[in-house]
């Protein structure tokens, strides 16, 4: 998207270590956002991301604008996340993922990359570009990086350098609340309801924090869990201020 920090330069020192070739693809997608002033303060500083991208080794930087990426006057067409794409973050922000799963697409077809990585911290997003090579038949892999934090455990998002001083702080709650439902399930057999409710109540106690979703699910499919299985994926998204924030940890039982 842009506004590279230092979770994105990880994606790149990991691209760089298995590719002989990098590209990295700069493009703020207006069919992603459900809101236009979202898109609009989107933070967006192309010659600052150049200039991180060439320093971190890549070989190739693709911001095309976005007459290119969509030369219509409208887009007709459009790629269908399926199931996947309508929950969680898709059912907050009806048409998201179709718009992720729409210029990915592009961008793959575009580019032609043997391999594409993606940080665990957008998790429904990684799951859902993972089924669109898979369904779409791209020739490719793709591979995930663990999440980059700040000392707060504030997971690094372009979306931080919205935040005041004040909801900086307060934004620390996303991951304390997926510490305290994590700790839960591996000291106590909780059912993943009790510690979706343990989640949502280390938020309620941030004033400047307002929940969309404290949830546990499935790792592979998002799906609700009756009780615990292999793994699960723990996910909290909030509202900081304006910002919209997204964070997410696995387990293991």
């Amino acid at each position: 998207m842009g506004a590279l920090h230092a979770g994105h330069l990880r994606l790149i020192d990991k691209a760089r270590s298995d590719a002989d070739v990098v590209v990295v693809s700069i493009f703020v997608n207006p069919m992603q956002f459900d809101e236009t002033s979202d898109f609009a303060s989107y933070p967006r500083d192309l010659e600052a991301d150049v200039s991180r991208a060439q320093a971190a080794g890549v070989d190739i930087c693709f911001a095309p604008p976005t007459e290119e990426m969509y030369p219509h006057s409208r887009q007709d067409v459009f790629v269908d996340p399926g199931p996947l794409g309508s929950v969680l973050e898709g059912a907050s922000r009806p048409g998201h993922f179709r718009g992720v799963a729409t210029v990915v697409t592009k961008l793959f077809a575009l580019i032609e990359p043997q391999f594409a990585v993606f940080g665990e911290k957008d998790y429904q997003q990684l799951l859902i570009v993972r089924r669109v090579v898979e369904d779409l038949a791209f020739p490719m892999t793709i591979v995930s990086c663990p999440t980059v934090r700040e000392a707060s455990g504030l997971a690094l998002s372009s979306r931080n350098e919205r935040l005041s001083d004040a909801e900086r702080s307060a934004a620390g709650v996303l991951y304390r609340a997926l510490l305290a439902g994590a700790d839960l399930i591996s000291a106590n057999s909780v059912s993943p309801r009790e510690a979706e409710e343990a989640m949502a109540g280390v938020v309620a106690k941030e004033p400047l924090a307002t929940l969309d979703y404290a949830a546990v699910r499935d790792a592979r499919s998002l799906e609700p869990l009756e009780r615990f299985g292999a793994s699960a994926r723990l996910l909290v998204a909030c509202n900081v201020g304006p910002v919209h924030l997204i964070d997410n940890v696995g387990v293991q039982r």
